[in-house]
């Protein structure tokens, strides 16, 4: 039991520490941006403890987590911090992960955690999709010419992101094992808390793949299976490109871009092909459910390759349907509710 030898009330630091050291990279398998994320939130609501109730770090209890306290670290985040509705959401949402851990450790904090699972943030506004239009993704995806080895390497990385509406950390983390270019071709991405999916390939990609294989990677069968598919050289040796790297391909490809298509966004990011690729696949008419399995939003089984490869030929025939190159009518315009379901997929 974590309680303080003294008072034998619940030790608010030993439990932060075991929560955040122990708990989250170990059991939850959450990733260091997350746990840096968690850390940041409660770090804020001390220091609102220390700023505006005067309470000394080292006389913090959980009787400083009531809501009366909890309210006003609400309050002093919005009036005195200024900060964004998004923000202050995302604080208190891990404050609330923290007492659930909490009333789990310690029987005596359930009625600590029950009144703080009713607060409610501050509502954000809504603020209008972004995802590039067809003749900005053609435009995109097309900047890269081949002329050299750098610029293949970026076209595919391109093709790539956005054929699989993968998040970019998925794609600088993809390895050889991953990539399965046999019928039925897919590629296997890792994504938030090491959760893995299944993603169809289509035929044009798997077809740019195994160009690709054959220039950066050949004699692949005699290669490690957990080399980099995008790699850049470091001492002779084939190193994962950084997130930033691979934002900066995309930053490239938009300023060509922009002198063909005047229209593509100079804001341009990563996250916005994975919404484009959701966006394309809604407007040929795909149901929701299937795209938010394609984005990862879902537990799929991979016990049985069997169901599977199911989902996968039913994925495959949906992404098929839905491509840049696609000349008919354009869909009924979207409300902004459906807008929003497709904008809040991460």
């Amino acid at each position: 039991m974590k309680r303080d030898p003294a008072t034998r009330a619940p030790d608010f630091y030993r439990l932060a520490r075991d929560y955040l050291h122990t708990y989250l990279p170990t059991v939850a398998r959450r990733s260091p941006n997350t746990i840096e994320a968690y850390r940041i939130s409660l770090e804020c609501f001390l220091r609102y403890l220390a700023e505006d109730q005067h309470v000394e770090r080292a006389r913090v209890s959980f009787d400083h987590l009531d809501r009366q306290h909890l309210n006003g670290w609400l309050a002093w985040m919005a009036d005195q911090q200024h900060y964004a509705p998004r923000t202050i959401a995302l604080r208190l949402t891990s404050v609330k992960a923290f007492l659930t851990y909490c009333s789990a450790e310690d029987v005596t904090l359930v009625a600590v955690s029950q009144a703080a699972t009713a607060l409610r943030a501050p509502a954000s506004a809504r603020k209008p999709i972004e995802y590039l239009a067809e003749p900005e993704t053609r435009a995109v995806l097309a900047a890269f010419t081949g002329r050299t080895a750098k610029s293949r390497r970026n076209r595919m990385l391109l093709i790539l992101l956005y054929d699989t509406a993968a998040r970019v950390g998925e794609i600088t983390t993809l390895t050889l094992q991953d990539l399965h270019l046999a019928k039925p071709g897919h590629v296997v991405l890792t994504g938030k808390g090491n959760k893995t999916r299944v993603v169809p390939l289509t035929e044009k990609t798997i077809e740019h793949l195994g160009i690709y294989l054959a220039e950066f990677h050949p004699d692949a069968a005699h290669l490690p299976a957990t080399r980099p598919v995008f790699y850049s050289l470091h001492n002779g040796k084939p190193t994962e490109l950084w997130t930033d790297t691979v934002a900066a391909v995309l930053k490239a490809a938009a300023a060509t871009a922009r002198e063909i298509c005047r229209s593509v966004p100079e804001n341009i990011h990563c996250h916005m092909l994975r919404k484009t690729k959701a966006m394309d696949l809604y407007q040929q008419g795909i149901p929701l459910p299937i795209i938010m399995r394609l984005l990862g939003h879902e537990n799929v089984s991979t016990t049985s390759a069997f169901y599977a490869f199911a989902t996968v030929d039913m994925m495959r025939e949906a992404i098929d349907a839905a491509t840049p190159a696609i000349n008919s009518p354009a869909a009924q315009r979207l409300t902004q509710d459906r807008l929003q379901a497709l904008y809040s997929l991460r």
